[in-house]
């Protein structure tokens, strides 16, 4: 199933556009479902009222279902799951169970929400295409990393090596006369490590991508950069740029030629800017469009990249063997849009921590990596180079010829 994550900076129509994505899947014959916040997709397309969140996904139109996120009902779901199995810890310390009905969802709780349905919307294989209404590109950059970084935090609280220990807990409980609290903990990692596996592999997939969309404005080209760079650090792939609400070219009213060569003057720098992606133009209605027929207007620019042909997915982190001719090996980072005063580089262990600008990746050195010492680092033509030396106390020798 392909999956695309529609996103950009706030304001740019990121909702409109992902719903006009959606149907242009489902004019193409996909059977596609639309993801979106509860209080964000368009009314005429979700066939509810605004705010009201959908149990199921709504018929839309021939070939499009549309299912908003409910981000409260998956909060309580998650609390009073989490609440029965710590029952036992929760009697030791003498705490009241809650009601139900008296749970309300607390910040991010959002974010968890849409990671779920996106998990259990490809779980289902029902669909064909799942486009999903993402929250703002920075927010969005955020969510994806979510997964690896919080497996990484269980993993780091939680050892797997020291599980083999939990063989005695039931013992100790005997002992005690009480259940061990620690092992409802395991248990709940152990949950939760599926789940947020589960969703890694959904949002790594060589069939999930990113759809940026943007406006015209003058400052467009200096807000997408640090966006690109976020998304590129994360490894996640963009398929185009759409570039929305343009207006007419060639008005006799001067005011409206005065917007319309400004966004044109935004658009080429755009376009300079982003020269690795196909960059589509989204015209201005004159109103935010109403139903699916005015929809169909805004079809052209996301059915083109929906048809555009997909080169293989590879993982952008690449090692160059650059040892026979400068004794080097190159781990290569496509990070366009990122400037230099933003980047940090720090090896720690086994691990390499990467910052650019507001975001951070940590990613564990490839085994050959590993047995070297870093020895500089340059940003070229969008993409860090990081320079590895073999160290010779670790590095393999060859053997001397006869």
């Amino acid at each position: 199933m392909r999956t695309v994550l529609v996103t950009g900076p706030g304001g740019a129509g990121r909702t409109t556009l992902a719903a006009a994505t959606a149907l242009a899947g489902a004019r193409q014959g996909a059977r596609t479902l639309l993801l979106t916040p509860q209080d964000s997709a368009p009314e005429a397309v979700l066939g509810v009222r605004p705010g009201v969140a959908a149990p199921s996904a709504i018929a839309a139109a021939p070939g499009l279902h549309v299912r908003r996120i409910d981000p409260a009902d998956r909060f309580r779901q998650e609390f009073l799951g989490f609440q029965e199995r710590a029952g036992a810890a929760l009697d030791l310390l003498g705490a009241a169970p809650l009601d139900e009905d008296e749970l309300t969802e607390l910040p991010g709780s959002e974010s968890f929400a849409l990671l779920h349905a996106l998990r259990a919307a490809h779980a289902a294989g029902t669909w064909d295409l799942l486009v999903v209404d993402m929250p703002p590109a920075a927010e969005t950059i955020r969510l994806l990393a979510l997964p690896a970084q919080v497996r990484r935090y269980l993993r780091r609280l939680l050892p797997p090596e020291r599980q083999a220990a939990r063989a005695l807990r039931p013992v100790l409980a005997q002992l005690a006369g009480v259940p061990m609290p620690a092992q409802k903990l395991y248990e709940a990692a152990e949950g939760w490590e599926r789940e947020l596996a589960a969703v890694q592999r959904v949002v790594d997939a060589p069939d999930t991508s990113v759809l940026l969309v943007t406006d015209a404005g003058p400052v467009a080209g200096a807000a997408l950069r640090p966006l690109r760079a976020g998304l590129a650090l994360h490894g996640r792939r963009t398929d185009a740029l759409l570039v929305n609400r343009l207006l007419p070219t060639g008005s006799a009213d001067p005011f409206l030629a005065g917007l319309s060569g400004s966004q044109q003057a935004a658009l080429k720098a755009l376009r300079a800017n982003c020269p690795d992606l196909p960059v589509h133009e989204v015209a201005h209605l004159g109103r935010d469009p109403q139903g699916i027929d005015e929809l169909d207007a805004l079809l052209d620019g996301p059915a083109a990249v929906l048809a555009a042909p997909r080169p293989p997915a590879t993982d952008p982190w690449t090692v160059e063997d650059h040892l026979a001719s400068d004794g080097i090996l190159l781990w290569r980072v496509p990070l366009p849009g990122a400037e230099r005063d933003g980047l940090g580089l720090v090896r720690r262990g086994d691990e390499i921590v990467v910052t650019v600008g507001r975001y951070r990746r940590i990613r564990t050195l490839p085994s050959a990596l590993r047995r070297c010492t870093v020895s500089g680092a340059a940003l070229r033509d969008g993409a860090l180079e990081i320079r590895f030396t073999p160290d010779p106390g670790l590095w393999p020798r060859t053997a001397p010829s006869d």
